[in-house]
Formats: structure tokens, C-alpha cells, sequence
């Protein structure tokens, strides 16, 4: 080391900090990297984005480079300070000790933890470049490589770990809906909305989202002809369900506007007249999930179902427009449901007034609750399902944090509800 200058070995020292922090640097990186971003830029054809993913699918080969050419570049550069320190100092104990102990420092610092985090900080942008220069790395140091993975090999053997099982990258959907939500800087809010009431399909059922038996508009063919003459003029729906006798008896549905043309002809009209233009009804399981009868819709070219139990008895009605608002939010609409309370909230004292017909579902999407979900669909069968009994009005109960009055009973059910924030809780009579 005497022929060679100081200035000359300093730069060997620093070059080879240098490669130690390069090695360090892209190996964060390329275990940081996101893979489906990657996999976006191969398949436009980023030939470095390829090449990444290429090492990315031989992680164990691309880990053992690494180490391999650390270990060696540390033990060099651990060498190179003792043998300038020696020929600067002399043979001391004192200075070669102070010697390992500077370059382990500078090691640990610009080799080791800054690196690293500059690699986990800009993943993709470290490991696209380093990518070229590791693949021909990998190449060159294939037989080094190889011999080192024999003797861990064995030695995995002698400890029983299997090792080449390839990690399965797919995505569950909880991880999809989390990759959703932690995006929600690139995705606009309501792009994002749409994504997240997609995952949610399949979770619920077309009775989640149907129109109720007791708010189906119907036509009942054994009413006199004046009463569905009426009825035809003054529907709001396109389409109808047609019953004879009790709703049960669903024999069709009748295209309206087709109907209405009936209506100004000068002939007697009688119920045949409309039977001619039914179409066959078609029904639908009540336990079917949502996502699941969107592609029946689309398999059957149907808009409407008729939703019934395992009694064959009538539950209610979904169309294919009460999915999609399921996915992307509700419609304008001209139709007496856009009279219902479908937007509310609380107001300034911490209360909200409800029908006992509305949703748990929408409830808890509108005033941000925890309403069990696995039972009644509705607060009134909560409710009755909670006191086992008709109750009076006045009556109130807790459940899950929320106090509920019952404004008003009628006719069997809880028509009236009052639900009231925990912050804003009056001394009120509850009934557990």
C-alpha cells in the first residue's frame, strides 16, 4: 500500500461505500416496489419495468447477489482502512481499532440505513434504473451465486424449511377495498364511492336493496275496468306487476305505455285486453346476492324481478335501476320515491325523525351507525324484534349506542321513530 498514493486509497474507499450503497439502496427498493404498478408500465412497455419484475420473480437469487457482493465490499473497505491506517500510523492496536470502528460507522450510515431509506422513500423510481445493472450482475455471478444457495440449501434441509413456494400475489377483496380507500389522493371521491359500493355487492342481498311489498305499485285485474283505467293514468311506473285477486297471484307484467294505447280505443275494453299484453314475470330468490343478480339481469335481459321467499310468497320488487343506484348513487327522479325520506341526517339538537318503514342499511349509511344488520331490514322490525311485543308509543330503547323513541304505532307497526345521538341523550325512560 506504500506505492499507492493516500488520495488514491481514499477513492477506493469511497467507491467502495459507494457500490455498498448502491447494492443497499436497490434491493429496498425492489422489495418496496409496487408490483401491480409495475406490472401497468410492462404491459405499455417499459422495457425496465420488465426487467423489474423479471428479478422481482426470482427474489432468493436477486437477495443472495446482494449479500454476497455487501459481505465482500465490507470486508474490502473493512481491509483497505486497516492497511491506511497501518501505513499511516504504524502497527498500533489503538488506531487500527479507532480505524474499524470510523468504517463501520461510515458503513452503517451512507452504506446501510440511508440508503435504505431513500430506496423505501422512491421504490420505483430506484429499482426501474438499478434493474439493468442486477440483471447482468445476476448473469455474471450465476456460479458464485449457485454455490452459495447449495450450502443454504442443505443447510434449510437440515432445519426442515421447504423453500421456492411461490407467494401467491393476487389480492382478496378486503385488500383491494383497503388499496381503495389508502388511494383515495389519485381516485376522485366519487369514482372511489362507486368502487367501494361495488366490493359491497356481493356482501347483500336483492332484499337489501328491493322496493317492499307494501310500497309496489300493482295492477289488480279482478278490480272493475274503470278502477284500472284509473290506475293506468295516474301510475308512475313504466312497468307494473299484474296480480289477480291478492299479490300472490302475479300473473305478468304489463308495459304501461302499451296499456295506455288501449285506453283510447272506442271498443269495450275488458281485463283480456291487458292479459294479451303481459309478459311472463320473472322471480327472483330473496337470498340472492346483489352482484350475482346484476348478472342474471344481464343474462336474461331483464329489468325487473319479482323477489319472493322460500313460500313462494311476494317480498317486493328490484329493477336494474335500484342496482346501479346501489353502485353509483341515487337518480333524479319525477316518481313518488323521490318524495321519501331517503336524504336525512340530524339536526341541531342531535335527533332525526324516521318512518318505520326505512332501511337499516340506509340508516346506517346516512347518520353513521351501527344498527345490526343480520336480522329485520327495517328500524320497525328492529324494533318489534327487540321488545317481542306491539309496543306504545313513548316507548324507548339503546341499541348499539343509539337511543330510539317510538313516536307513533299504527295499525301493527311502528310508524314513527325517533332516533337521538349519543352526545345529545336527554334523560328519556329507555327500555332495554
Amino acid at each position: 500500500m506504500d506505492t499507492v498514493p493516500f488520495w488514491v486509497q481514499l477513492i477506493a474507499l469511497a467507491c467502495l461505500i459507494l457500490l455498498s450503497a448502491f447494492f443497499a439502496m436497490a434491493e429496498t427498493a425492489l422489495m418496496a416496489a409496487n408490483r401491480h404498478r409495475l406490472r401497468h408500465l410492462a404491459k405499455r412497455g417499459s422495457r425496465t419495468a420488465q426487467t423489474t419484475l423479471w428479478l422481482l420473480d426470482r427474489t432468493d437469487k436477486v437477495l443472495s447477489l446482494v449479500l454476497i457482493a455487501n459481505t465482500l465490499i465490507n470486508a474490502l473497505a473493512t481491509a483497505l482502512v486497516t492497511a491506511i491506517a497501518i501505513s499511516t500510523f504504524g502497527n498500533d492496536e489503538k488506531v487500527i481499532t479507532i480505524a474499524t470502528a470510523v468504517v463501520a460507522f461510515l458503513l452503517i450510515v451512507f452504506a446501510e440505513i440511508s440508503p435504505k431509506i431513500i430506496g423505501a422513500t422512491f421504490p420505483e423510481r430506484i429499482a426501474l434504473p438499478a434493474s439493468i445493472v442486477l440483471k447482468p450482475l445476476m448473469t455474471l455471478g450465476k456460479p458464485v451465486i449457485w454455490f452459495v444457495n447449495l450450502f443454504v440449501t442443505v443447510l434449510l434441509r437440515l432445519v426442515r424449511i421447504k423453500r421456492g413456494t411461490i407467494r401467491d400475489h393476487r389480492l382478496s377483496p378486503e385488500e383491494l377495498r383497503s388499496m381503495v380507500l389508502e388511494g383515495g389522493q389519485f381516485i376522485p371521491k366519487k369514482h372511489q364511492s362507486i368502487l367501494l359500493n361495488l366490493f359491497d355487492l356481493e356482501s347483500i342481498s336483492v332484499e337489501d336493496v328491493m322496493t317492499p311489498r307494501a310500497q309496489v305499485e300493482a295492477l289488480n285485474l279482478s278490480v272493475p275496468i274503470e278502477e284500472i283505467k284509473r290506475q293506468l293514468t295516474t301510475c308512475y311506473h313504466n312497468k307494473l306487476p299484474v296480480h289477480e285477486g291478492e299479490i300472490n297471484q302475479i300473473v305478468g307484467i304489463l308495459h304501461v305505455r302499451k296499456a295506455v294505447g288501449l285506453l283510447n280505443e272506442e271498443d269495450e275494453l275488458t281485463t283480456d285486453h291487458f292479459r294479451a299484453l303481459l309478459t311472463p314475470p320473472y322471480f327472483i330468490p330473496q337470498d340472492t346476492d346483489v352482484l350475482t343478480q346484476l348478472q342474471y339481469f344481464q343474462e336474461n335481459h331483464e329489468r325487473l324481478g319479482i323477489i319472493v321467499d322460500e313460500y313462494g310468497e311476494v317480498q317486493g320488487l328490484v329493477t336494474l335501476e335500484d342496482i346501479i343506484e346501489e353502485m353509483i348513487g341515487e337518480f333524479t327522479t319525477s316518481t313518488p320515491g323521490a318524495a321519501r325520506a331517503d336524504h336525512f341526517g340530524w339536526d341541531a339538537q342531535g335527533e332525526c325523525l324516521l318512518e318505520g318503514s326505512t332501511t337499516l342499511r340506509e340508516i346506517n349509511k346516512h347518520l353513521a351507525l351501527q344498527l345490526p344488520l343480520d336480522g329485520p331490514k327495517t328500524i320497525n322490525g328492529l324494533l318489534l324484534e327487540y321488545l317481542q311485543d306491539i309496543p306504545e308509543a313513548s316507548v324507548c330503547l339503546k341499541i348499539n349506542g343509539c337511543v330510539i323513541e317510538i313516536v307513533q304505532v299504527k295499525n301493527q307497526s311502528i310508524k314513527v321513530v325517533k332516533l337521538i345521538q349519543a352526545a345529545a341523550r336527554n334523560t328519556l325512560p329507555l327500555r332495554a
